[in-house]
C-alpha cells in the first residue's frame, strides 16, 4: 500500500471503527462552496470530532443559526462557549459567516475539523492558505 493511500485510509477506518462501537464522536462531511478556499475546496471531505471546545485558528463545523439544518465549515476567529463563537470563512468575498449571522451559540457547534481525507492528494490537516 502506498504512503498516500494508507494516509487516506487510516482516518476513514478510525471513523468507521468509532461509529461501529457507538461512540459517534466522529462525523464525515463534504465541503460545499468556496468560503474556505484555499484551505478547503468544494468536494473536499473532512473528519469532524464532536466537541464544543474550540480555539482561534481551528476549523469548525457549526450549524447555521439562521437554518439549523445547514452545517457550515468555518475558521474560529474568537469567542467562548459562554458568549458564542465568532467564525469566519478564509475567503471573505465568498463567505456567509459571523459577519452576517453573529456569534454561533455553543449548542450549535458540531465539532472541530481534524483531517481532510479526500481527495487523496490533498489529505492532511487543513491549514490557512493551503
Amino acid at each position: 500500500m502506498t504512503a498516500l493511500r494508507s494516509r487516506t485510509l487510516v482516518p476513514v477506518l478510525v471513523a468507521a471503527a468509532l461509529s461501529a462501537v457507538g461512540l459517534r464522536r466522529v462525523l464525515r462531511l463534504e465541503v460545499q462552496g468556496d468560503s474556505m478556499t484555499p484551505a478547503l475546496r468544494p468536494g473536499d471531505r473532512v473528519l469532524v470530532v464532536r466537541t464544543g471546545r474550540l480555539r482561534p485558528g481551528q476549523v469548525a463545523a457549526v450549524r447555521d443559526p439562521r437554518d439549523r439544518a445547514r452545517v457550515v465549515v468555518k475558521r474560529v476567529a474568537g469567542g467562548s462557549a459562554a458568549v458564542g463563537w465568532r467564525v469566519l470563512g478564509d475567503n471573505p468575498a465568498r463567505s456567509t459567516d459571523s459577519r452576517v449571522f453573529g456569534p454561533v451559540p455553543a449548542d450549535l457547534v458540531v465539532g472541530r475539523v481534524v483531517y481532510r481525507y479526500h481527495p487523496p492528494e490533498r489529505a492532511g490537516v487543513p491549514r490557512p492558505g493551503r
